[in-house]
């Protein structure tokens, strides 16, 4: 292979790994407010099994790439269920007065699984549509890609994953440490569902937004900077809860 395509394909993996971290970063968020009312063991327990899903559905998502592109009713899926947990957490009335509905620990695992599997199809639309401009070789295909391709998706999502390892138990510390980050955790959750809308309304049997609009720099900085905002915005915004009361 060419020195050439060497640092082309080198440049475009780091590229992925810096862009699947900041991707995982949200289904680790998911998985540490999920998994946060559960007693200690079974949210270790928890929030293992939503990384092995986590693993699996990316994998998995690499093979059937070509399906996810042609099949828009995936993406919007996935759309609709980030968005529906999104709203329904930042909805919810919190009532001290009732006692609280307690999720189960197989609600909250298959809770997670599908939260898993949105990211999963957001991380690897990401992906594929980075490395998709990049000169084939001659490694052969795998699941229907080139190979070297194929390779630079999964060591990202591999990237992603480790991300998701670390940062799911941090985000648990930190969500209970500021309960009130939950509000801002949820809105970045429901704002990437949104992107992943914009993907399905960009999708050619759909057709309502131009797909080079999706791809494009104003969507992408509009899309990060809200991200960004939110985070930002969250953090300075939230308290811990003995300043909490010391401030009542």
């Amino acid at each position: 292979m060419e020195a050439s395509i060497l640092l082309e394909y080198g440049w475009v993996l780091l590229i992925l790994i810096l862009l699947e971290g900041l991707l995982s970063a949200d289904n680790a968020l998911v998985l540490a407010i999920m998994a946060k009312h559960l007693p200690e063991e079974q949210q270790k327990k928890a929030i293992n099994i939503g990384l092995l899903l986590a693993f699996i559905f990316r994998i998995g998502a690499i093979f059937i790439i070509s399906f996810l592109f042609h099949v828009w009713q995936v993406q919007a899926i996935g759309a609709a269920y980030l968005i529906f947990i999104a709203v329904k957490h930042l909805t919810k009335k919190h009532d001290d007065s009732k006692p609280k509905k307690v999720r189960s620990y197989r609600m909250t695992v298959a809770q997670i699984a599908l939260a898993d599997i949105a990211f999963a199809i957001d991380s690897i639309l990401a992906a594929v549509a980075l490395v998709i401009a990049l000169p084939d070789t001659p490694l052969g295909d795998i699941g229907g890609m080139d190979g070297a391709k194929f390779t630079v998706i999964v060591i990202g999502a591999i990237a992603g994953l480790i991300v998701i390892r670390f940062a799911a138990g941090l985000f648990v510390k930190l969500l209970t440490t500021r309960p009130s980050l939950e509000k801002a955790a949820m809105l970045i959750v429901g704002w990437v569902g949104v992107k992943l809308l914009m993907h399905t309304l960009a999708h050619p049997a759909v057709h309502i937004i131009s797909h080079d609009f999706v791809e494009g720099i104003v969507w992408k900085s509009i899309f990060w900077s809200v991200m960004l905002l939110i985070a930002v915005g969250g953090w300075f915004l939230s308290k811990e809860p003995d300043k909490m009361n010391d401030a009542s």
